[in-house]
């Protein structure tokens, strides 16, 4: 109830701010378990694919956010969970995989920091573990906007990664790493690959 009130003011207000244009929507009708992946460009940026989203979305944070004990007591009646951006702890994943096992929605920016353009040194290889670990398929988006006031939002929705391949199977730490670079590509190429209505 929480979450749905404070959802429902928030999206009035930034639809109020800014002009909101999702690519591809139809790739946000899910109802199963679901990764989301973005790039990170600002700190709205999950407050927006929070609006646009249907089903809650679990997001990772960095720790230093739940530092507050106000904060701290928001984020987590939001359903957010603090991570160290220095690497994926084994209580990260223990978190993402109840989430998930609960057939909710993870949120993770696979680069753990705001960037510009594409770095693959970004890549790390906890979201690869997760997905795999837990058989869950990952949405990319891209967010392109300036977050001016009455600018244009344009989110771009890509299909669904799933690394099947290796599910049940023994990998490396550098397997892992290649698998989000893997994802790292796919966010980045959908503002090239997908035409703004």
């Amino acid at each position: 109830m929480f979450y749905k009130i404070i959802k429902s003011i928030v999206s009035v207000l930034f639809k109020i701010i800014y002009r909101i244009n999702i690519i591809n929507e139809n790739e946000l009708i899910n109802n199963e378990k679901l990764i989301i992946c973005s790039n990170h460009i600002h700190i709205f940026d999950p407050i927006i694919l929070t609006i646009i989203f249907p089903n809650q979305i679990h997001w990772m944070g960095k720790k230093e956010l739940f530092e507050n004990k106000f904060l701290n007591y928001i984020f987590l009646k939001l359903g957010a969970f603090p991570v160290d951006r220095d690497g994926v702890g084994l209580s990260t994943i223990r978190t993402s995989t109840k989430i998930l096992n609960n057939d909710s929605t993870l949120g993770i920016f696979p680069e753990g920091t705001r960037v510009e353009k594409l770095d693959l040194n970004n890549a790390k290889p906890g979201i690869a573990l997760i997905s795999i670990r837990t058989q869950t398929p990952i949405l990319p988006i891209y967010i392109e906007t300036s977050y001016k006031p009455f600018s244009k939002i344009n989110i771009y929705i890509g299909e669904k990664l799933e690394f099947t391949e290796s599910y049940n199977k023994r990998l490396s730490s550098e397997d892992y790493k290649l698998k989000g670079e893997k994802v790292l590509k796919e966010i980045y190429s959908l503002k090239d690959n997908m035409e703004v209505i």
